[in-house]
């Protein structure tokens, strides 16, 4: 079952999505959000797979909401607003429906995600069972292969990424969301807006930072849910 919520401030909408979803029985419905505090409430306590998510709204817009993401689960983008488009996609959504979009086109996005999950899921399960699981990393025109493992912590840098590791660093021209989706959640987390940090390589929690090796980095004011969930 794919777990899903609705986040837009028009009821219309929502009623809309939930009657196309109704029709395949691999959706699950779990909240209607109308703005993005009470999606960010709401994930704060709860795992979901997918969020159908509006861009124009009061307050926080969907891509601002889309920001402040540690784990970010799929994102379809739903919007009257289609030169948003090139941003979202460089925060890394599966797909943009354009409204008023019709049945198909949302089988086929939805089908998008379905696939996506699967493949993450097999993903996921394999680096769970191999210790020495490897990622392949770009850098110029290269690409290394490099074990999970030998990651101490990811740090944004500009447009690219620095990739901090035991015994090298490689930058990367990628952005920190879309890195996250090649690394399995039960061994990394987002700490704060410019890092994602291997759990493993962690040697001390103190108040607001976390210390690996010589390295301490900071934990964000919307991240530290991430990181109390590993002392509790």
């Amino acid at each position: 079952m794919i777990k899903y919520i609705i986040v837009d401030d028009e009821t219309a909408s929502h009623d809309n999505i939930k009657d196309y979803a109704s029709n395949l029985s691999y959706l699950s419905f779990q909240k209607s959000c109308y703005n993005a505090f009470e999606a960010l409430e709401y994930l704060n306590k709860h795992s979901i797979d997918l969020i159908f998510l509006d861009i124009n709204m009061p307050k926080l817009s969907g891509l601002e909401f889309l920001k402040t993401l540690s784990n970010q689960p799929k994102i379809i983008i739903t919007t009257a607003y289609e030169e948003f488009a090139l941003e979202g996609y460089e925060l890394n959504i599966d797909d943009y429906l354009l409204k008023p979009f019709n049945f198909s086109r949302f089988v086929k996005s939805v089908s998008k995600v379905s696939d996506a999950l699967a493949n993450k899921s097999i993903s996921i399960q394999n680096s769970e069972n191999n210790e020495d699981a490897k990622i392949f990393i770009k850098e110029d025109k290269k690409y290394y292969q490099i074990k999970l493992n030998d990651i101490l912590f990811i740090e944004a840098y500009g447009n690219y990424v620095k990739i901090n590791m035991v015994d090298r660093i490689i930058v990367s021209h990628q952005t920190l969301t879309s890195f996250t989706h090649n690394l399995p959640e039960n061994k990394f987390i987002r700490a704060h807006k410019s890092f994602i940090i291997s759990i493993n390589k962690i040697e001390l929690i103190e108040g607001n930072r976390i210390l690996i090796q010589d390295h301490k980095i900071p934990i964000g004011k919307m991240y530290k849910l991430n990181v109390n969930r590993l002392i509790k």
